[in-house]
């Protein structure tokens, strides 16, 4: 029978089955031959063929992987390998805030990268809109960047309830993963949407003011969307992939040189260049990329992001 994976740690995954039970499966031989890649090898939304254990109809042996649709991924430095987050994805939500815990565009551009990579419709939502940090000029103008180069942005608040009914329109009948560094409420914000879920929150950390991990694995939730979300419509359903936090998001398998490729403004200019594809677009005469910066056409801090990450990947010295 098939199987969709809800969650996973180490050898045992909770699959939801064909014949409707919910089965705690390992891998069948212990490792599938189509992803020895991985870190791990199964990730929240995977499709998987399972066999029933015949002395335990609660348990089941996983003997193949699915075709994906897409996967989501960043690099583990820990496991030195890429670490699958979700897989199968609609919606990709990058999760950030104004502030608590602090503001990071690039680390949002990372995430985008990665998306545009594997092929997934990212949505920039920002949560805490509420907080006072959300006016500050410099931030709006990071998120009307975004917006103008096509981006989705959201501005919502998990506490207030801004935003929310826009939010959960779009994430009907659709399948999308949560994704942030710790601290910006994506838990919190699931709460919000289906007030029968209740997942644990955490609150920042004083000393850092970073987020603490309240979520420690992946897990892919069906939801019912809370009815003063949806007009008083009654169910209304969404499936969500509620992703560990993520203090440091390093890229998997994008050459340095190929990082401008997936800068939506710059995409227009690389090839024409004096020096052609030779080009590295920080010195050189004749650069079409350079004069787009100094025009106003590429924003400085979107080519500075772009110069810091190139050299991330480059040194393999990467920012937290």
């Amino acid at each position: 029978m098939n199987g969709l994976v809800l969650s996973g740690t180490n050898n045992t995954f909770s699959c939801e089955c064909d014949d409707g039970v919910l089965r705690n499966c390992s891998i069948k031989g212990k490792q599938l031959k189509s992803d020895t890649k991985y870190y791990n090898p199964i990730a929240p939304g995977d499709k998987v063929e399972i066999e029933e254990d015949p002395l335990n109809q609660e348990k089941g042996q996983i003997v193949e992987l699915l075709p994906r649709k897409n996967t989501f991924l960043r690099y583990n430095i820990k496991g030195r390998a890429p670490q699958l987050l979700a897989s199968n994805l609609d919606y990709l939500i990058l999760v950030t805030t104004p502030d608590e815990p602090p503001f990071r565009p690039r680390f949002i551009d990372r995430e985008l990268i990665q998306a545009e990579h594997q092929g997934i419709t990212p949505v920039i939502l920002v949560n805490k809109y509420d907080v006072e940090g959300a006016q500050d000029p410099d931030f709006q103008e990071r998120l009307t960047t975004w917006e103008s180069l096509g981006y989705q942005v959201l501005r919502v608040s998990a506490k207030t309830g801004e935003g929310l009914v826009e939010f959960a329109n779009l994430l009907t009948n659709h399948l999308s993963a949560f994704v942030g560094q710790s601290g910006v409420g994506k838990s919190s914000l699931v709460n919000v949407l289906d007030n029968t879920c209740v997942l644990k929150t955490g609150s920042l950390s004083k000393k850092y003011g970073k987020g603490q991990h309240t979520t420690t694995k992946g897990t892919l939730m069906h939801i019912q969307i809370n009815e003063a979300l949806t007009g008083g419509i009654q169910g209304i359903t969404a499936d969500i992939i509620d992703t560990p936090g993520i203090r440091r998001f390093i890229l998997n398998e994008i050459p340095y040189e190929d990082t401008a490729l997936y800068f939506k403004e710059f995409k227009p200019f690389i090839g024409q260049c004096k020096f052609g594809a030779s080009c590295s677009h920080l010195t050189e005469p004749g650069c079409k990329i350079l004069e787009a910066v100094y025009s106003g056409v590429i924003t400085e801090e979107r080519y500075e992001s772009w110069k810091r990450i190139s050299n991330e990947i480059k040194t393999g010295s990467f920012e937290d």
